[in-house]
């Protein structure tokens, strides 16, 4: 579907735009306001007028956890059960198969051809880093991070088991991490000596200055909590950059006091958190023949009545572990929405995939102040139902004040790397 309308070429103000109101350090929700736009940036005034009839205006977006690397798999290598479990031997045996340089180049950029297209100016990603697969990952990764600069802002995190902390390699890998510029990742799970191993991960990221991010708890068995023993191993360090922990299902599972109390410990530690709702409620509760009790999220209101960043993002596309999704920042607000009950609850939720993700990896943060680029997306949507009421696929996104071609690529362009036989 094409944009709902063109704009002009040049200095314009969009007269009687929509905009949520915490955008703008007020309180309240949607207010009306013009919105003016010149050499690439937004300005106090002047341009041609253009009155958009209430259309709604957000920043660009930022998708602050993501798999480009094991994205668009799916055609060759489905999930056979939709569970977890199904997931990780699946994907783990296309990367053994499959991930060659090319290969994975060009699924990440098919990937970052329809996140560019959908509005979305910042992403973090996660590279699958098990030995040998960092060494072609990693350097690919800083090719097109060159390549995609003035589009989309990339960063890279490390993901690797805690399994392999305390192994020699893994102090190889934090150090192509550091080259990289990236950020040191952990996916957790029980074991026996995790404190050691937790004070260890952060003893390497903090003598390499490198920020922190987890994958944990990605279950809904109420008994697993690495997320406090992160929490712990982060204050007895005191560790001081950034900390994000993704996922987090557990903590909907155990007693409410222990959830509360490891959320106390949390913020105390200053971790943010970020949900992945489509591939939670996708993977988590999954049996055969039985529907689905739980929804998988974690508990996103209690952590931000606690003070603590809280942010969606897309996670996977199109692979194991999620077998649908197009990096569309839209949806996944929408379906956060929908799934955390977010509408009567606050109005400011909407940063949860705004200035919070960007705040949480250090990129630039989205504004809508004087001054700030033009990087906008237009909706012809003028109220919130409006906007979750349809998928928004005539929206107009705008980079540097000039309005981009938005055709997604075609999914026959990757039908030879689907051929496995």
């Amino acid at each position: 579907m094409s944009d709902f309308r063109t704009l002009p070429d040049g200095p314009v103000t969009l007269r009687n735009v929509t905009v949520p109101a915490c955008l703008l350090g007020q309180p309240g929700g949607l207010v009306r306001m013009d919105l003016s736009l010149a050499g690439g940036r937004i300005v106090a005034g002047g341009g041609q007028v253009v009155d958009m009839g209430g259309a709604m205006v957000l920043p660009a977006f930022t998708d602050m956890h993501t798999h480009l690397d094991k994205g668009q798999i799916w055609g060759r290598s489905p999930n056979p059960d939709g569970t977890f479990m199904g997931a990780l031997g699946a994907a783990g045996l296309d990367r053994e198969r499959f991930w060659t340089r090319e290969d994975v180049r060009r699924r990440m950029e098919f990937s970052l051809r329809s996140a560019y297209a959908h509005g979305t100016q910042a992403i973090r990603t996660h590279l699958d880093s098990i030995p040998p697969q960092d060494a072609i990952s990693w350097p690919l990764f800083m090719a097109m991070r060159e390549e995609w600069a003035g589009r989309i802002d990339l960063q890279a995190v490390s993901l690797a088991g805690c399994d392999m902390v305390l192994d020699p390699a893994f102090e190889t890998l934090a150090d192509r991490v550091a080259a990289a510029k990236g950020v040191l990742g952990l996916f957790t799970f029980p074991m026996p000596d995790m404190p050691e191993r937790l004070r260890q991960f952060f003893r390497l990221a903090a003598e390499r200055g490198l920020d922190t991010d987890f994958h944990a708890d990605e279950t809904m068995d109420p008994t697993v909590n690495t997320l406090a023993q992160i929490a712990e191993a982060a204050l007895a360090t005191g560790f001081r950059g950034r900390i994000v922990a993704g996922h987090c299902c557990s903590l909907a599972t155990m007693p409410e006091d222990q959830a509360l109390r490891t959320l106390d410990r949390v913020a105390k530690a200053g971790i943010g958190i970020v949900s992945l709702p489509m591939c939670n409620l996708y993977l988590q509760d999954r049996h055969p023949d039985r529907t689905p009790r739980q929804r998988g999220i974690t508990l996103v209101h209690e952590a931000k009545a606690r003070g603590m960043k809280v942010a969606f993002a897309s996670d996977n596309t199109r692979d194991p572990f999620y077998a649908y999704g197009d990096l569309d920042m839209v949806e996944v607000l929408r379906e956060a929405t929908r799934i955390a009950h977010l509408d009567h609850s606050g109005d400011d939720w909407v940063q949860s995939v705004l200035a919070t993700p960007a705040q949480m990896c250090g990129f630039a943060s989205p504004s809508l102040a004087h001054g700030a680029p033009a990087d906008l997306v237009i909706f012809r949507a003028r109220t919130w139902g409006e906007l979750f009421a349809r998928p928004q696929a005539d929206r107009i996104v705008l980079r540097a004040g000039r309005q981009i071609d938005r055709t997604l690529p075609d999914y026959a362009e990757l039908d030879d790397l689907m051929r496995t036989a």
